[in-house]
């Protein structure tokens, strides 16, 4: 991946019942090649907690100190220190406000960062807030909720769906409380063409479903993709403030699908599976000494006429090998020197397979229905552009194009849904924090 233009939607929304917005986000684009060689674009989603002003707070310094602290660094300590030195100065110096000031007291926020480098993509991250990739029918979670449920889970080596409610909103991790801070550091997971990435609030993921997510991403432009997923969590109950970032890296087609390699999948597949086994380098010079013993053999045996092609060969395969160990080598020692580690085993903490077909169309159905219910009576609703949009989600259903299908329902929806959330009211009381020292 070079520096080329990244598509990309960054929003957030206070959400239907809450009365301010603690959520916060941001985005730093290198604007050329030799600042993105050494610095790559960054995304960051970040959930202040502690009460109104406390939490607003703690997450507008975290997206303001996290992508400056990294920029500063990362030319000379290389990606890890540079990410982990950005969270914890930023965790220093949240904890510090909230030390002096009684008034700023629980002042913390969750920060999850995506850096898209040349090398891949890379994550730091501390709370609940997360980061997915989607990426050929699958939502991945790239990031582990530092919340009492997973760690639950962890413990009794559980899926952390399984125990339900329990305690999902308790957070055991997070930037500002504590003076020390264990920051969570992936990558770099490899990007392919027409990858997305999201990163996202616990206010979205409680009201949408990863599949959900998902097809939404690979059916609309990021931009209509973002704001589509906080109305619909606003019409699920936006219980809480929803903040959402898309990102598309280059390659895609205009609704987000990833772009299919040409190389068989399976293929492709065994070929990286082997490569973990026994890196290439390697292969070719095991290669290249089998045929050296076969050419001498043949050789021993008087059949020239392929003794020597075979030698040949041989020769042409060790070649390869020993230049392809000399990069291997070199690689190895500039990873070490920029504090860049070797690539291992990347994690994936959860998958989420998804089928943009009829089974999802008949819940977005659903959802329209319910919506053209409660405001059929709205003077205010554009009936004719939502009506546009709807027959032609019809249509191409018809002619079994169920993405496009989709992103025209999607828009019909968010006709509707634009008139609906403006129309509720807010259901929480403003209390700032000092007001209530225990926290009941």
């Amino acid at each position: 991946m070079n520096s080329a233009k990244v598509r990309y939607a960054a929003l957030t929304d206070v959400g239907a019942k809450r009365s301010h917005n603690q959520d916060a986000c941001a985005v730093q684009l290198a604007p050329d090649d030799p600042l993105f060689l050494s610095q790559g674009h960054i995304f960051i989603v970040a959930d202040g907690m502690g009460g109104h002003a406390v939490g607003e707070k703690a997450s507008a310094k975290a997206i303001r100190d996290i992508p400056l602290t990294y920029q500063k660094h990362v030319p000379q300590e290389g990606v890890v220190p540079a990410i982990r030195r950005s969270f914890t100065e930023a965790n220093a110096d949240i904890y510090d406000i909230g030390q002096k000031n009684p008034e700023f007291k629980g002042l913390g926020t969750t920060g999850t960062a995506l850096f898209l480098r040349s090398e891949g993509a890379w994550i730091g991250h501390v709370g609940d807030s997360r980061a997915y990739r989607i990426r050929a029918g699958k939502v991945e979670q790239l990031t582990f909720d530092h919340s009492w449920v997973w760690e639950i889970a962890r413990r009794q080596g559980i899926d952390p769906d399984q125990l339900g409610d329990f305690k999902k909103n308790v957070i055991v991790r997070s930037l500002g409380p504590d003076e020390q801070v264990e920051v969570d550091i992936e990558g770099p997971h490899p990007l392919q063409p027409g990858d997305s990435f999201l990163l996202c609030s616990d206010g979205l993921t409680n009201e949408v479903a990863a599949d959900e997510i998902g097809s939404v991403v690979m059916a609309l432009p990021p931009e209509e993709a973002a704001k589509f997923l906080i109305a619909l969590a606003n019409i699920r109950g936006g219980r809480d403030n929803i903040t959402c970032i898309i990102v598309q890296t280059p390659g895609g087609d205009v609704g987000g699908a990833a772009v299919v390699a040409k190389t068989p999948g399976r293929f492709r597949n065994a070929l990286k599976s082997w490569d973990r086994f026994l890196p290439w380098p390697y292969t070719f010079l095991g290669l290249g000494s089998l045929c050296a013993v076969v050419s001498l053999v043949l050789q021993m045996q008087e059949i020239s006429s392929a003794a020597i092609p075979l030698f040949g060969a041989a020769a042409l395969l060790i070649i390869v090998g020993v230049v392809g160990l000399a990069l291997h080598l070199q690689n190895d020692k500039t990873e070490s020197t920029s504090g860049t580690p070797a690539k291992g085993e990347l994690h994936v903490y959860k998958t989420y397979p998804f089928e943009i077909g009829s089974v999802l169309l008949d819940r977005f159905d659903e959802k329209d229905n319910e919506l053209k219910d409660v405001l059929k009576d709205h003077p205010e609703v554009d009936w004719a552009t939502h009506g546009k949009h709807a027959a032609e989600a019809a249509a191409k259903r018809g002619q079994s194009d169920w993405t496009g299908s989709l992103a025209a329902k999607c828009r019909a929806i968010q006709v509707l849904a634009a008139i609906y959330n403006q129309e509720r009211g807010r259901g929480e009381e403003f209390r700032p924090n000092w007001d209530n020292p225990k926290g009941n």
